[in-house]
């Protein structure tokens, strides 16, 4: 008779983002694939999103950022209700935020709104904290967050580098990976995709040219083409971020148009760069891959 194997290693993962909507572009395939494999998923995002781009009947300004003001709390309040409904679609156990206000894309940087502060004139080290109690709290086995230049270079994509870097310290996560894409390979995506679908004129090609990871430094390649549908649906949640006034499309809208076949090539793996890797490593397939045993003082 053949022994019984010990039942799968349940882990948990945080995932932590600087606004509602980042989880459904960088992660959110590798958030439905752990929790359908069982494991615990936590999903935290420092802030409400409150100056991002929206049409005006979600309280945005159109196609220009917010003030600031009464638009910018509504929108926060219509966008952390879309974080919930991505989470649900994703099978995440818990949300939180961390409280910050948005720091907003443009040159400008708007006041503190009254009692908050924007997210990248916070401490970093208390910011990190907030994090850290809810990694210490979760026993995480992993965070994920962003590489140092935030993707595309938001300032609070590069906040949220730092305060994650800071935070997985602080509280001894095993394994911090950096949620990124391989520029070459979303280069030639975008190029492709615009071949059957004009994107918005907000949508700018050439910054990616200079975003993101190169393919060398990439250390985990996540297949998540099993759990696309829920991709799919935490990006739909997003409503708020689909147009502009006019109806126009905005980036989230455009990718959920690309035909089915190509959006399932172009959106079904997930890549990360663990700092902490080793030169000559192999590429891992899973987020766990490689973590020491929970020994239960964690």
């Amino acid at each position: 008779m053949r022994p019984t194997p010990p039942p799968p290693t349940r882990r948990t993962v945080v995932a932590f983002h600087a606004h509602p909507d980042d989880e459904a572009l960088l992660t959110s395939g590798t958030m439905a694939r752990a929790a359908a494999e069982g494991h615990r998923v936590v999903l935290v995002v420092a802030t409400d999103g409150g100056l991002g781009l929206a049409a005006s009947e979600y309280g945005g300004e159109g196609s220009g950022e917010g003030s600031g003001g009464g638009r910018a709390a509504d929108l926060g309040d219509t966008r952390l209700s879309e974080l919930r409904a991505s989470a649900d679609a994703l099978g995440v156990a818990r949300v939180e935020t961390l409280g910050y206000a948005d720091s907003g894309l443009g040159p400008e940087l708007h006041p503190d709104p009254p009692g908050r502060v924007r997210f990248v004139r916070a401490d970093p080290a208390e910011a990190a904290g907030r994090l850290a109690g809810i990694l210490r709290e979760e026993r995480a086995d992993v965070l994920l967050h962003y590489e140092p230049n935030g993707g595309y270079g938001h300032r609070d994509h590069r906040r949220v580098h730092e305060v994650g870097t800071l935070a997985a310290r602080q509280a001894g996560t095993p394994r911090a990976l950096q949620a990124t894409v391989p520029r070459d390979t979303i280069c030639r995506a975008i190029d492709l995709a615009a071949k059957v679908y004009r994107f918005p004129p907000e949508f700018d090609r050439s910054s990616f040219d200079t975003a993101f990871s190169a393919r060398s430094e990439i250390t985990h390649r996540i297949s998540v083409r099993r759990h696309i549908r829920a991709k799919r649906a935490s990006m739909r949640a997003h409503v708020s971020q689909a147009s502009a006034d006019g109806g126009a499309d905005r980036t989230l809208a455009a990718f959920l148009r690309i035909p089915r076949p190509l959006y399932d090539l172009v959106f079904g793996r997930e890549w990360y760069v663990d700092a902490a890797a080793r030169p000559g490593d192999p590429v891992r397939r899973d987020i766990f891959e490689g973590l020491p045993p929970r020994d239960g003082t964690r």
